[in-house]
């Protein structure tokens, strides 16, 4: 039997992350003096006991409380000073855990409470970015980060922010997206900014198959055009797998379970290989799955859907990229093949172009997993 994977070996293994929301990874010490500086109210007056607060309120299985927690970080992220400071502390923490390719969500409109603009937010989380990635190559530990353009599914201003999206595309911003609540909340009501984008050759991503199930999954797709799912965890309802015990003949003579059905849509979406942005913690708090042993993950895997693994909030989910997989190897056994697997579909899926993705993939993520794997 193989040894199991030491943590420690997979920080340093190289990572792509494609589903990382700016304000569910701040760290709480920030938290802490940039609240002070703009005088907002905490729950909490520490790190430690901050930080925990946090992973509680996540954990409580309350909604209303979950959605605290990012009043909290949204509040200290209102000045250019703030953002800047959180931006470059994401592109540090990313690359001091192995990450070596990031796409980093977040939604300018939520930043205006202070006078911004939405191109001075741009403008303070890039240049936090750029300063961040510097100083992580400096270290030792380079790192590129990409952003996506959020639009938040129950206001209005989808539109705006794609033509946002579109107008930095050549300083940074590499896709669009729209989160929020998705039951009440279709991604159709956002068409006009989906076709806005389809006629602009960009890229974009739709939150569906989290909260809500397959028809959000098809709207995002099928009406919408979306190039990747956010979450698509709820895809598993268009699989049908047998229940247990024998139901085929095998050539010899044996019997086997019957394999695992897919539906129409399921079909399409493993056949057309559109990206799933899977993010097994936060998965697990928010209901979409019982537990990571029980996470879909591992049957979307097996059936060879294009997946991947994120963090989405690694704030609130006290996570990262290396323990999310870490997750991964403890729940299923996995080893390097499978985390490399996860690591090029996910270099695969990104939102750079064709020849950019190939030399990370082929000079940095394999030559790393050769050595890895032995």
């Amino acid at each position: 039997m193989m040894a199991r994977i030491a943590y420690s070996d997979i920080v340093k293994a190289p990572k792509v992350l494609l589903h990382d929301h700016l304000d569910g990874g701040l760290r709480p010490a920030t938290i802490l003096e940039l609240a002070a500086g703009v005088g907002h109210q905490l729950p909490a007056g520490d790190p430690e006991a901050l930080g925990r607060w946090f992973a509680e309120a996540a954990d409580s299985g309350s909604l209303e409380r979950y959605l605290e927690t990012f009043a909290h970080t949204v509040a200290v992220m209102q000045t250019v000073e703030g953002l800047h400071r959180v931006a470059k502390e994401c592109a540090l923490d990313l690359a001091a855990d192995g990450v070596v390719y990031a796409e980093i969500r977040y939604a300018p409109e939520q930043h205006l409470e202070r006078g911004l603009t939405l191109d001075q937010v741009v403008e303070a989380v890039h240049a936090g970015f750029r300063d961040g990635c510097a100083e992580a190559a400096a270290q030792g530990t380079p790192i590129r980060v990409g952003t996506l353009m959020t639009a938040m599914r129950h206001a209005a201003r989808s539109q705006e922010i794609a033509e946002l999206a579109v107008r930095f595309r050549d300083e940074g911003v590499v896709g669009f997206d729209i989160a929020g609540a998705e039951a009440g909340f279709p991604p159709t009501r956002h068409l006009d900014a989906f076709e806005y984008l389809q006629r602009e050759n960009f890229h974009f991503t739709i939150h569906a198959g989290e909260a809500f199930g397959l028809p959000s999954i098809w709207e995002a797709i099928q009406w919408c055009g979306a190039d990747r799912l956010g979450h698509g965890v709820r895809l598993i309802d268009d699989v049908t797998v047998a229940s247990t015990g024998p139901s085929e003949v095998t050539p010899t003579g044996g019997t086997q379970a019957a394999p695992p059905v897919l539906g129409r849509l399921a079909a399409y979406v493993r056949d057309k290989r559109i990206p799933l942005e899977m993010c097994p913690s936060s998965n697990v708090q928010t209901g979409a799955a019982a537990s990571i042993a029980e996470h879909p993950i591992k049957l979307l895997h097996d059936l060879r859907f294009r997946v991947t693994v994120n963090t989405d909030n690694r704030l609130m989910s006290g996570t990262s990229m290396s323990k999310e997989m870490s997750l991964l190897v403890e729940a299923f056994g996995w080893g390097w093949a499978e985390l490399q697997w996860l690591t090029i579909n996910a270099m695969k899926s990104a939102f750079i172009p064709y020849d950019e993705r190939l030399v990370l993939i082929n000079e940095v993520i394999k030559p790393a997993y050769a050595k890895l794997l032995g």
